[in-house]
């Protein structure tokens, strides 16, 4: 059953929505929830794309039932989790949540290893839309590899009938680009992200070929560093995944919020929102909500960008570029914390150009009429996005 997942149109672009594991950490409860999905739909967020409502780590309760099947937390969900998602499912919403393919949790709560096949009819059952997998239990069932714990699930959601999207969560353990495609809709490339968006000390691999991979906290120019050498391996329904968004949470810039948000999305990982809704607002939820950029990660052609090194300056600029069903998309990043003259010859971008062509700035709307090279000052950290026609 390894090629069924790519048959169903579930997944088909990247999934976006928001997930509670930044903001929350595992102290959420019913009302909370009420209150983001609310939220999600008076933001605009929904309108946007945004239609997951992922409860992380948290929701299920210390121990199983007597029958041992999974159940909420009955302090924060009394009520247990199939009304919530009746209420979610009317308001135009989807709902997942999390487990983990070892015994445990991250937070020690029941894991799915040897129980696979009655917790996947247990979300059938209660309606759940989205099943985040993690790998923190994994550490006591390391006689079987990730492919096998991670494929035992899939397999037991695949018998259920019912569509579940499967966002495998192994923080690139073993390399998934190599074997994710046959498993999740999506799969973690990286350990986890931090709001750091350069800098991070805890993030012990820079590349993305590294056997420490773990699940330690890496900033957004770590992530995207290690996107340039596998975003070739991305592919429609089996999205590579960078992580959750950090606009709106943290200390970041306009322009790092910018940056983040436009290589999320054209490298086609799920647009997955972290930041607390309740505070989210401003231009963090207009970057959030920006149709143009938002448009690149849902391109029905489903291709991501790559790196072109030979068009930049190692260290200073970075140029990628890609292409979309209708026209081309190139993007020009300043690496430093200084503004920087930039000069980008279209012709060396792997795209075929060879004469002028006409250009819109993504992030000001602006149209650069017909150009054959993009000359410019960017300012510290900034990134501007090209759609060629």
């Amino acid at each position: 059953m390894a090629g069924a997942i790519a048959a169903n149109p579930l997944g088909n672009t990247p999934q976006m929505g928001f997930n509670t594991w930044n903001s929350f950490k595992a102290n959420y409860d019913h009302d909370i929830i009420h209150d983001v999905a609310s939220l999600m739909v008076s933001l605009g967020l929904k309108e946007a794309g945004y239609n997951y409502l992922l409860l992380d780590e948290g929701w299920s309760d210390m121990e199983r039932t007597e029958e041992g099947s999974l159940q909420a937390n009955r302090t924060s969900f009394p009520d247990g989790i199939k009304p919530l998602v009746n209420r979610v499912h009317g308001m135009g919403l989807k709902l997942g949540l999390y487990g983990d393919s070892g015994i445990l949790t991250c937070g020690f709560r029941p894991g799915s290893w040897g129980y696979e096949e009655r917790d996947a009819i247990t979300l059938a059952e209660w309606g759940v839309d989205y099943w985040k997998y993690d790998n923190c239990g994994g550490f006591q069932a390391m006689t079987h590899t990730p492919q096998e714990r991670f494929m035992t699930m899939q397999n037991a959601l695949l018998r259920t009938g019912r569509d579940i999207l499967y966002s495998v969560c192994e923080w690139g353990f073993q390399f998934p680009w190599h074997w994710g495609g046959n498993i999740g809709h999506s799969y973690r490339m990286s350990g986890d992200i931090t709001a750091s968006f350069t800098n991070e000390t805890g993030c012990p691999c820079k590349t993305a070929y590294c056997l420490n991979t773990g699940y330690a906290g890496c900033s957004v120019t770590s992530i995207l560093r290690k996107m340039r050498e596998i975003s070739v391996y991305q592919e429609r329904s089996h999205w590579l995944d960078m992580d959750m968004l950090e606009v709106g949470v943290g200390n970041m810039t306009i322009y790092m919020q910018q940056t983040h948000f436009a290589f999320w999305a054209a490298l086609k990982s799920p647009l997955i929102i972290g930041a607390d809704p309740r505070e989210l607002g401003g231009v963090s939820l207009e970057i959030l909500k920006n149709r143009d950029i938002i448009s690149l990660n849902q391109d029905p052609l489903g291709l991501p960008v790559h790196f072109i090194g030979s068009a930049g300056v190692e260290g200073f600029i970075q140029v990628w570029a890609g292409e979309l069903e209708a026209g081309n998309v190139v993007m020009v990043f300043n690496e430093k914390s200084y503004p920087q003259d930039v000069s980008v010859s279209l012709k060396d971008l792997n795209l075929g150009i060879d004469h002028p062509v006409r250009a819109r700035e993504l992030w000001s709307g602006e149209s650069w009429g017909k150009i054959s090279s993009v000359e410019t000052t960017l300012e510290a950290y900034q990134t501007l996005v090209f759609r060629l026609a």
